[in-house]
């Protein structure tokens, strides 16, 4: 099992790497969670039930990883107060010209912090619901409420937006 573990934890990468900048919005600090994460995950691979879903069991990893450092002290706190409140700033050589993605991401950052993290679970990570529950520990319908929720927001906010602009 292990070199077959190995290699499918190695093809987890950028899934593992694209939630963890999601969660962390820094991507040095989004390096480290997958970084432990992958740790972890060899560390303890006799836990690991074979034929359940590594994605999700790695998934949960890192998410424990992140709430874990969110629970530590004052300063990261703050900061991470400040993320959650703040739309993103994008980078000028990070720029790409579109101008949908970037209007779509800071619609994204108003969603309240659950409602955020399971649309991007289903959403940009292609995870199923019972996956995305697993991680997030908590009920299928949960996740399920969660999205709906979601959607509908970014409808919302689209829809207002738009009035503003227009």
């Amino acid at each position: 099992m292990r070199p077959t573990f190995r290699g499918e934890l190695l093809a987890l990468l950028p899934s593992l790497r694209g939630f963890a900048r999601f969660l962390a919005r820094d991507p040095t600090m989004a390096d480290d969670l997958v970084q432990e994460t992958v740790l972890r995950a060899l560390d303890r691979m006799a836990q690991y039930e074979a034929g359940s879903s590594l994605k999700a069991w790695c998934f949960t990893i890192l998410r424990n990883l992140f709430l874990e450092q969110r629970r530590r002290g004052k300063k990261e706190r703050e900061v991470l107060a400040h993320y959650e409140q703040q739309p993103p700033l994008r980078a000028a050589s990070a720029a790409d010209g579109r101008q949908e993605v970037h209007e779509l991401e800071v619609l994204l950052w108003q969603l309240s912090p659950l409602l955020r993290e399971a649309l991007v679970l289903i959403g940009a990570q292609g995870m199923t619901y019972v996956e995305a529950a697993e991680i997030c520990e908590v009920d299928v319908g949960t996740i399920k409420a969660r999205v709906s929720r979601a959607r509908t927001m970014l409808h919302k906010l689209a829809q207002q937006q738009a009035g503003e602009g227009g």
